[in-house]
């Protein structure tokens, strides 16, 4: 395993290195200073997007969803509660396809919710459709 990561902060993307050994241990950005981890999804959008998915180390688990998507709402607190369960060997990320529409178009989402795994920034893998804590958290695991 690689002594170190790149873990990008979700509050304010900077890019960090975190030795792996340290990834458990509430490790703090170097640039804001807040926690790299804090058991909550991080927002995406357009400006942010390719620096979390293109230079994290760790898969990056990212919500396709729409604020008017009622599947999607019913996700929202179980996508929360998997975020707390995954982290930190995954991040898990959400983009409201409305405000993000070029990305929406980019990745082909036809379905939302739609969950996509990024690896190395390229997506290996994507489930449309919503799912309760205990769904997300094994589709995740299984395909991380």
């Amino acid at each position: 395993m690689t002594e170190s990561l790149h873990i990008v902060c979700p509050h304010c993307d900077g890019v960090n290195r975190v030795p792996t050994a340290k990834l458990a241990e509430a490790p703090v950005c170097g640039k804001c200073r807040e926690r790299l981890f804090d058991g909550h999804p991080v927002e995406l959008n357009a400006g942010n997007f390719n620096t979390h998915i293109e230079r994290c180390d760790i898969p990056v688990l990212v919500d396709f969803w729409a604020p008017w998507c009622g599947p999607c709402k019913m996700m929202a607190p179980a996508f929360v509660q998997a975020a707390g369960q995954l982290e930190p060997a995954m991040r898990l990320a959400k983009l409201d396809t409305e405000q993000a529409q070029e990305l929406s178009g980019r990745y082909n989402i036809r379905s939302i919710p739609t969950l996509a795994l990024f690896k190395n920034g390229r997506e290996v893998t994507r489930q449309a459709g919503a799912m309760d804590v205990r769904g997300i958290v094994q589709w995740a695991k299984s395909n991380s």
